[in-house]
């Protein structure tokens, strides 16, 4: 079952070893089949250099039902199904514990727009959680994750701003497919490491507002232009 979608979720958890986004086990990726209501995760605590494609775990998206795989998936599902959920427009999820997408989660902290590398593409500063409440953290954890994480995009727009940052835990980013999904787990991670540099060397830093909406909108505009042109 969604062989072809367990091939592209495993490959995009590979990558995140490639890119240096996870040790360990510290990380997943999911993708969807939003015509028949099927998620594909990464099996939950399984190492990278002995997962394969087969042991993806396919579960339903109305309530995390595992429907196909012989190994728990992982832990995260609650949280990726409500952001599935929620953003019709995602096709994929990615959480990791990235060192300074981290860091700045854990500080509690928006990253800033400061710069055209994070305006290529998030429009928007990178959102950061409210903290959970004790209700939340002692109900249904993971689910509720998911919630904080959706109720602080009210009034943004999930597709210009793809990812988020949860209060002390890390970051979660997403995009049209597993693929991009992890490509905007790169970027974040990176200018969240910009970031931090920035601001170390000019606390008092400013960005110029027209060069968020060029460099953001020559991507991702009405009428872009950057890269080659689709035939």
């Amino acid at each position: 079952m969604l062989s072809e979608l367990k091939e592209k979720v495993y490959k995009a958890n590979i990558e995140l070893v490639k890119h240096g986004l996870v040790i360990f086990t510290w990380g997943n990726v999911s993708g969807i089949d939003r015509a028949r209501g099927l998620v594909v995760i990464k099996p939950s605590g399984v190492s990278y250099d002995e997962m394969k494609p087969d042991d993806m775990v396919v579960v339903d998206l109305a309530d995390g039902h595992v429907v196909e795989g012989n190994l728990r998936p992982s832990s995260d599902t609650p949280t990726h199904l409500a952001i599935y959920r929620a953003f019709p427009e995602v096709g994929g999820v990615v959480h990791t514990h990235s060192t300074y997408a981290t860091a700045w989660a854990q500080a509690g902290m928006d990253i800033p727009n400061i710069g055209t590398t994070h305006a290529d593409y998030f429009h928007d500063a990178v959102p950061c959680t409210a903290d959970m409440t004790a209700q939340e953290v002692e109900g249904d954890y993971e689910l509720e994750t998911g919630n904080v994480i959706v109720k602080r995009f009210a009034g943004l727009n999930p597709v210009h701003t793809p990812g988020v940052l949860v209060k002390n835990h890390g970051p979660f980013t997403w995009g049209k497919d597993p693929h991009e999904a992890v490509h905007n787990a790169v970027v974040l991670e990176q200018v969240a490491k910009m970031a931090y540099i920035a601001y170390g060397i000019n606390p008092s830093l400013t960005m110029n507002p027209l060069l968020i909406e060029k460099h953001f909108n020559r991507k991702h505009g009405p009428n872009a232009y950057y890269g080659q042109t689709k035939k």
